[in-house]
């Protein structure tokens, strides 16, 4: 499957999840290393009907030669967060849960005693996660410099306030399991009384 159906792909079942809604969010995957470049999704289609030519190749900043396809302005943090975590692949959607975690919780969300964590890469017990929350903006340089300052490589995901999540892995599979599970894990966590938990 070249990076351009598997994108596609992807982009149908969170679109039909309800969680890339209008023309929001978007994914990347790596395609070389060194020097660092990424397929990303174009920017402004429905991501519901996106094609396998719906994808444009952008560098670790996020730009591309392309003269007709334009990459989401997001590309450039796509590319920050694959080269600070090593992933093979970033996702990003606009799921409800995890802005109203980040709302609530914007020093970090934390998440413990789920089994669902396992799903995540982390233990069900014995075990804290804190989802880090930065501030939203425009400038992708001033949001790769939050993501880096509160980097872990033990937790792939980054909550950005107002606006959405991203999560990453070694492929679009393992972001996607990843995302899922952290997605119901927040939406717990929302819905859940404190003094319950």
């Amino acid at each position: 499957m070249t990076p351009g159906e598997a994108l596609a792909a992807e982009c149908a079942r969170y679109a039909a999840m309800g969680w890339m809604r209008g023309t929001s969010g978007n994914l990347s995957v790596v395609v070389d290393r060194d020097p660092l470049r990424l397929a990303v999704t174009v920017s402004g289609k429905d991501k519901g009907e996106l094609t396998p030519d719906d994808v444009v190749l952008v560098d670790a900043g996020g730009n591309t030669d392309d003269p007709v396809r334009v990459p989401s302005a997001e590309a450039a943090l796509h590319g920050r967060i694959a080269a600070v975590s090593g992933a093979g692949a970033v996702v990003h959607v606009h799921a409800l849960a995890p802005v109203v975690a980040a709302e609530r919780w914007p020093g970090g969300v934390e998440l413990r005693d789920l089994e669902m964590l396992k799903g995540f890469g982390r233990r069900a017990h014995d075990d804290v996660v804190v989802i880090p929350v930065v501030p939203n903006g425009q400038d992708m340089g001033v949001l790769g410099d939050a993501f880096e300052e509160g980097f872990r490589p033990d937790v792939p995901a980054l909550l950005v306030a107002r606006h959405g999540v991203y999560v990453w892995g070694d492929d679009l599979y393992q972001a996607r399991h990843r995302l899922e599970c952290l997605e119901w894990l927040l939406r717990f966590t929302v819905e859940v009384p404190s003094s319950r938990r």
